[in-house]
């Protein structure tokens, strides 16, 4: 199995090899910065119908969350073009985070198309290092398709516990491997590595709910489905939340 993964690779490698070969000459990452905004903004609106449901069963007790205030104080990791929005309860207060700074006008349009909300800021910088954030200043931390393309799971944890309030809670909602027994898993590992480079660092072969199993939250609710998309390889998902 593993000589097919490879023979399977290096086919695909010598296929895509223009493209491999702008990412060997740095070429590719500001490429890939440009292109993979607009991806998204595409791929979101397909996204959020398919999972519209569970992502209202995921959010749906975001507001037991709120501080003193009655106000939520929410953070969204990777927040892309501001996909979730619409699932926040009314008066949230949302500051957004993303390393790839060409996704701001899409917020822009989506706060635009959210008023519900108070935007708060968006800021540029990695999950693995939130120093903009204050310690204990959220009610809640939102990522979802964050955890595939992060470089520390384990590190980005470590400041979402740190940035959230003692009962705060962390929302997610990610695509992960699939069973190993699989042909869904077989073709993961096949084309994990042009994913990887095609797709802005996300990989098809992480187990996330490993890294959150083992995070320290004192509560964790986390669930395993079969996403009903219509992109078979992404369909293993995990969602649900924890609490510090």
């Amino acid at each position: 199995m593993a000589f097919a993964i490879f023979v399977l690779q290096l086919v695909i490698y010598i296929l895509l090899f223009p493209l491999y070969l702008l990412n060997f000459l740095g070429l590719w990452n500001r490429i890939c910065k440009k292109w993979f905004p607009v991806f998204l903004s595409k791929f979101t609106v397909t996204y959020n119908q398919q999972m519209a449901s569970k992502k209202r069963e995921l959010f749906g007790n975001l507001q037991e969350f709120a501080g003193p205030s009655g106000t939520l104080s929410l953070l969204e990791l990777g927040c892309g073009t501001g996909a979730n929005f619409k699932f926040y309860p009314p008066e949230c207060r949302v500051t957004c985070m993303d390393p790839n700074p060409n996704f701001e006008k899409y917020l822009v349009k989506s706060i635009a198309e959210n008023r519900h909300l108070q935007y708060e800021r968006f800021v540029v910088g990695v999950g693995e290092d939130m120093r903009q954030v204050a310690d204990g200043s959220m009610d809640a931390v939102v990522c979802t398709l964050v955890l595939c393309s992060v470089k520390s799971q384990e590190q980005i944890l470590r400041e979402v516990r740190r940035v959230l309030r003692p009962g705060g809670a962390f929302y997610f909602m990610e695509h992960v491997a699939a069973e190993q027994s699989t042909w869904n898993y077989f073709w993961q590992q096949v084309l994990d590595p042009t994913w990887h480079l095609v797709f802005d660092g996300c990989s098809l072969t992480r187990e996330s709910w490993k890294a959150l199993e083992q995070a320290g939250f004192s509560k964790l609710r986390l669930q395993h489905l079969q996403a009903p998309l219509s992109w078979v390889l992404v369909r293993p998902h995990i969602y649900g939340f924890a609490v510090k």
